[in-house]
């Protein structure tokens, strides 16, 4: 069981990554972009001569990563039955294509949703250069442990997500993810079997391996930028949603967008299978 001030207080030692060009060419091909070579957008994260070259603002989720931390055993956490919730992402400065940064993670609350019921955790990792010091970034998740609710800690507050508009979505921007997309996209530091062994995904209730969350969520990040930026991902500056369903690799993944000056708003569906897999997306350009 959870003790809610053990885990709270939990310390977790610094993450020092160092990435090259390379690195942030696979994150850029782990999200399917280079499908097609032609298209100048998708030179300008995958192509390191290209003028426009830069790394994708969403790479920020895969540096200074602690790990699967829920396994250690003095967690208290059954890490089998955790999902990934929710994940936003806050640009403080341009990521550099190539360079070297210190990850420092936190939990920030617990939240206790009753017997049966599982706990939310909240936590967040500051992404700083180390040569300047500077930070770049603030991450941010919540994991749902479902097996792990009835533990005493606070029952509140929780954050709210973002609510959608009203209204059909101003615009669409559709991607056509690879087959072999997590196979590459496991490569920028996610080795979850579930995303590669098909006897695992079958264990785990699904008859295929499924897309990494995180790799939708770029997906997601880059239809914004495409859409909106004339694909210049270097204008996201934010970026919040929830996970709400897997995508299979090969899936369409449909982003549905709506603009209310600086905010945008939108959620993802998979085409095929007419089913919302990511929602309550806020994103902001700058």
């Amino acid at each position: 069981m959870i003790s809610y001030e053990q885990l709270r207080a939990r310390a977790f030692a610094p993450v020092e990554h160092r990435y090259s060009v390379n690195d942030t060419i696979l994150y850029a091909l782990g999200l399917g972009l280079g499908a097609d070579p032609l298209d100048p957008a998708h030179l300008r994260a995958t192509y390191e001569r290209d003028p426009g070259f830069c790394a994708l603002p969403a790479m920020v989720n895969v540096l200074g990563y602690p790990g699967f931390w829920a396994m250690e055993p003095d967690t208290g956490l059954t890490w089998q039955k955790i999902l990934h919730g929710e994940q936003s992402f806050t640009l403080h400065a341009p990521l550099p294509a190539e360079g070297t940064v210190v990850g420092h993670t936190k939990i920030t609350e617990i939240i206790d949703k009753g017997a049966e019921k599982g706990a939310l955790i909240y936590s967040e990792r500051e992404i700083v250069d180390k040569a300047s010091g500077q930070t770049l970034a603030t991450v941010a998740s919540t994991s749902f442990a479902r097996g792990d609710g009835g533990f005493g800690g606070p029952a509140g507050p929780v954050k709210p997500v973002h609510q959608l508009p009203d209204r059909a979505p101003d615009l669409t921007y559709d991607h056509r993810t690879q087959p072999g997309q997590a196979l590459i996209y496991r490569l920028s530091g996610d080795l979850n079997p579930l995303h590669a062994d098909p006897e695992v995904a079958r264990g785990a209730g699904f008859d295929r391996p499924i897309l990494h969350g995180l790799s939708t969520l770029g997906v997601a990040s880059w239809s914004i930028t495409a859409a909106l930026a004339d694909g210049d991902a270097s204008a996201l500056k934010h970026l919040q949603l929830r996970f709400s369903a897997p995508v299979y690799p090969g899936e369409t993944i449909r982003t549905e967008i709506w603009r209310d000056g600086e905010e945008v708003s939108f959620r993802a569906r998979v085409t095929e299978r007419d089913v919302v897999v990511l929602n309550n997306g806020l994103a902001r350009l700058g």
